[in-house]
């Protein structure tokens, strides 16, 4: 082998070993006697096993990094939303072993940080994106950060359990993502699909890579992917109108509602006053009755 090929190969059994077993639970020997190699070849190429670890760590934490990123390039929030899930999603079913090292507690060996570093860095992007939908929508884009956490938060949380259950699949689980996310826990789809856009990528990342288009295959390409887009951007935003117009209808029946609540007990507690007024002006009614009674004025016989 090339120094490169050796190297390369040296790479490859470590981040097999370090999947398994975990930085701690491998050693140089084991890595040297995988490759049928010495000690002294591994020490050569990498210094030893921290600096082994530290390169595999940082190779997929750039490739799981770059899918999400890419990802988030596209037009609607909604579509970034499903692609970044489909993304994750797409990284653990296509490098496990990556993704079990990176979920384990990294060593400080890494140099690159833990798998919470990386998470931090990819919520950091989908604040960006959070920022401009909140003050599109009058929200505070102070509360982007938060909201970031949460929605990356979910996505890792549900990509660790998936990494072993592999059910439901992925496109299924990132539609069921995308509708919690999306719709929030009182307007879930009993039956979320992922959008047209989104599917479609999903398909495509399945198949067999075909053959080399030609520049004007690629523009013409990207000219449809761009229409799709922008009916879908206007399908969306059709969407979006509809729920808040059904939301203001919502609240406006909700204020009625509030109102005439508030009339029925402005009401009751008119009612309950007169009938006090009424008890007191009996009780005096009675009281001086009781009076004149005492000074003989009526109760007398004829």
């Amino acid at each position: 082998m090339s120094a490169k090929e050796r190297r390369e190969q040296l790479i490859e059994i470590s981040r097999a070993l370090f999947a398994e077993k975990g930085f701690d639970g491998t050693s140089i020997e084991e890595i040297a006697a995988s490759a049928l190699v010495s000690k002294p070849v591994v020490y050569e190429h990498f210094g030893g096993k921290e600096g082994i670890y530290a390169v595999v760590v940082d190779r997929e934490m750039q490739k799981l990094l770059g899918m999400v990123t890419e990802a988030l390039s596209a037009s609607h929030a909604l579509i970034k939303l499903e692609r970044a899930a489909l993304a994750l999603l797409r990284y653990i079913e296509e490098s496990s072993e990556g993704f079990r090292i990176l979920v384990r507690d990294s060593h400080a060996a890494s140099g690159t940080g833990t798998f919470a570093s990386l998470i931090s860095e990819i919520a950091s992007q989908v604040e960006d994106v959070l920022a401009d939908e909140f003050n599109e929508r009058g929200y505070d884009p102070k509360l982007a950060p938060m909201y970031a956490q949460m929605l990356v938060g979910m996505v890792a949380l549900t990509g660790q359990w998936w990494l072993d259950v592999r059910r439901p699949k992925r496109e299924e689980v990132a539609a069921h993502l995308v509708n919690l996310a999306w719709h929030g826990l009182t307007r879930l789809d009993p039956n979320p699909m992922l959008t047209a856009a989104s599917r479609g990528l999903a398909l495509r990342s399945r198949t067999a890579p075909p053959a080399r288009p030609s520049e004007r295959d690629l523009r013409e390409r990207e000219r449809e992917l761009k229409e799709q887009e922008k009916a879908l951007e206007r399908e969306l935003k059709e969407q979006e109108k509809i729920q808040r117009e059904q939301e203001k209808i919502r609240q406006r029946n909700q204020r009625e509602q509030e109102k005439a609540r508030e009339r029925e007990l402005k009401e009751q507690e008119r009612l309950r006053k007169e009938e006090e007024k009424l008890r007191a002006r009996e009780e005096r009614l009675a009281a001086a009755q009781a009076k004149l009674a005492e000074h003989g004025q009526i109760g007398k016989p004829e």
